[in-house]
């Protein structure tokens, strides 16, 4: 495996791409036994979604990915502060559900 070139910033906090970054946390968490999604091409997903969906166990995280200084734009700042309130719940739904997924979306109890 090629070295990778690393830069300082006047903090001497090592400069790292975010594309970069991604594919060391993506790395790590792999690792670690952890279930990780990252969508490769995002222009035909919603604006402002996170970056990672990793799983392990009982933890669900959603991480935003930033290079040093940078902060989240308007939609992910909506969509983290949404996912981070939010109750987890999951299916599998089917095309014969779609009656019950609505009633589901619409708050009716189960």
């Amino acid at each position: 495996m090629p070295r990778q070139i690393v830069n300082f910033g006047k903090s001497g906090t090592p400069k790292v791409s975010e594309k970069v970054f991604v594919q060391q946390v993506i790395g790590v968490a792999d690792s670690l036994g952890w279930l990780c999604y990252h969508t490769w091409r995002s222009d035909h997903s919603e604006a402002g979604y996170p970056d990672l969906t990793m799983v392990k166990g009982d933890r669900l995280i959603f991480a935003e990915l930033k290079a040093e200084g940078k902060k989240p734009e308007p939609e992910q700042r909506r969509w983290l502060d949404a996912l981070s309130t939010a109750t987890r719940e999951v299916y599998i739904w089917v095309p014969s559900d779609y009656d019950r997924i609505v009633r589901l979306l619409g708050g009716e109890p189960q």
